[in-house]
């Protein structure tokens, strides 16, 4: 019985561990194209908030956001961000013109969703 317990907790403890890992990408070619960011959330299990935003991953490792701030009054814009594919991970720039990075890791993907987890929030989004 001691045994059957200890089985059952290392495979609910190596079932929580795998349930978080991260996908390693070898390069930016799962990612290029146009994706929906449908959702940001603080944590996977947390509130999702609805987005309208649109990433373009390019070759050239340019990153093109196409949104909406509603708070701004501005309308849709487009902004040019450079990214690249290292370590198993996006690494994107913050802000255009400075070259300041976050990294991006991939949680899950198939070929037409994708969850990243970024500093601060998961982004949920959907191949166009």
């Amino acid at each position: 019985m001691k045994t059957i317990t200890i089985l059952l907790s290392l495979f609910t403890a190596f079932a929580a561990s795998t349930a978080s890992a991260e996908i390693k990408l070898q390069d930016n070619s799962k990612l290029l194209g146009k994706w929906q960011v449908t959702h940001e959330a603080l944590a996977l299990d947390r509130e999702k908030k609805p987005l309208h935003v649109t990433w373009e991953f390019q070759k050239d490792g340019t990153l093109i956001t196409t949104g909406e701030d509603a708070r701004s009054g501005i309308g849709e814009m487009t902004i040019p961000i450079k990214y690249s594919v290292a370590d198993g991970v996006i690494k994107k720039q913050i802000t255009p013109g400075r070259e300041k990075y976050e990294d991006c890791a991939v949680v899950e993907m198939d070929d037409k969703n994708v969850i990243l987890k970024c500093k601060f929030l998961y982004l949920f989004m959907t191949r166009k």
